[in-house]
């Protein structure tokens, strides 16, 4: 069986599903069809912490999937600019789990 690690960008996710097809994107089937007769060795959202409540439920919601749910804090700079990147972040993860796994899906 082919073993996978699946690293979600919440954010990339959102903005690119909303700006291109104006909708939501569907965590429970992307689960259902990216985990089919595969073995999962880890699978990791990694979003930005603001503090919000409709946020915090729609985390454990991913965690009620199967996700487990890096965060960082949201950084707002000086120019009204906000900073929440989780490139480097998911590049090691990437790196650290490949050994176990057939696929790095990101």
């Amino acid at each position: 069986m082919e073993k996978i690690v699946i690293l979600v960008d919440v954010q990339n996710i959102y903005y690119t599903t909303k700006e291109a097809y104006n909708c939501n994107f569907d965590y429970n089937e992307f689960w259902e069809k990216a985990t089919s007769n595969r073995e999962v060795v880890k699978v990791i959202a990694y979003a930005i912490d603001r503090g919000d409540e409709k946020q915090r439920q729609f985390q454990n919601i991913l965690r009620a999937i199967g996700f487990e749910v890096k965060l960082k804090p949201f950084i707002q700079r000086s120019d009204g600019s906000a900073k929440g990147d989780w490139d480097v972040g998911i590049t090691l993860d990437a790196i650290e789990y490949a050994k176990d796994a057939d696929v790095v899906f990101i």
